[in-house]
């Protein structure tokens, strides 16, 4: 139904959508960090690069030229992954059933604490840090989870700190 004129005009809203697509994600901090690095390394040693993949080229974008072929690190597939019955939601949608979730990009997640005021993490908030999340994961994760219950202690120090860089 038409109540009168659009609230917002046709050049604002391509204005939004241009300055949305075109915004930089936070850059990873103290990547020269031997500690960071090494929690890269412990990342892929536990197989969270399956779901969480780190490097990606930008394919073509419908409108802006520029955006094609960008080496980005956004560490996610996009994909739906069965996590599990500790995270299955009995709010299924469409065609994704309870226990499916899409992979969430990590990029910028470091910086959550700091623009959102807390740490809590997963799709209802229910962890309460990286380590907690990652415990959280089932399903397909399940051997990435186990993996970090055994790593040895400083493996789980450097995993988290790399996550902090991100």
């Amino acid at each position: 139904s038409s109540g009168g004129p659009p609230e917002l005009l046709d050049r604002l809203v391509d204005n939004v959508a241009f300055y949305t697509a075109t915004l930089a994600v936070p850059a990873p901090r103290d990547v020269d960090d031997p500690t960071v690095q090494r929690g890269f390394d412990v990342f892929q040693e536990l197989g969270c690069d399956r779901c969480h993949v780190p490097h990606q080229i930008t394919s073509e974008h419908p409108t802006i030229a520029g955006l094609a072929d960008q080496s980005i690190w956004p560490f996610t597939d996009l994909r739906l992954h069965d996590m599990g019955e500790g995270l299955a939601d009995e709010r299924p949608l469409d065609d994704v059933g309870p226990r499916e979730w899409r992979t969430p990009p990590l990029w910028g997640i470091g910086l959550l604490e700091v623009v959102n005021g807390h740490l809590e993490l997963l799709h209802d908030g229910r962890a309460r840090g990286f380590a907690e999340a990652v415990l959280w994961h089932g399903g397909e994760a399940t051997a990435a989870r186990d993996a970090l219950a055994e790593a040895a202690s400083d493996d789980r120090r450097a995993l988290l700190r790399f996550l902090e860089s991100l």
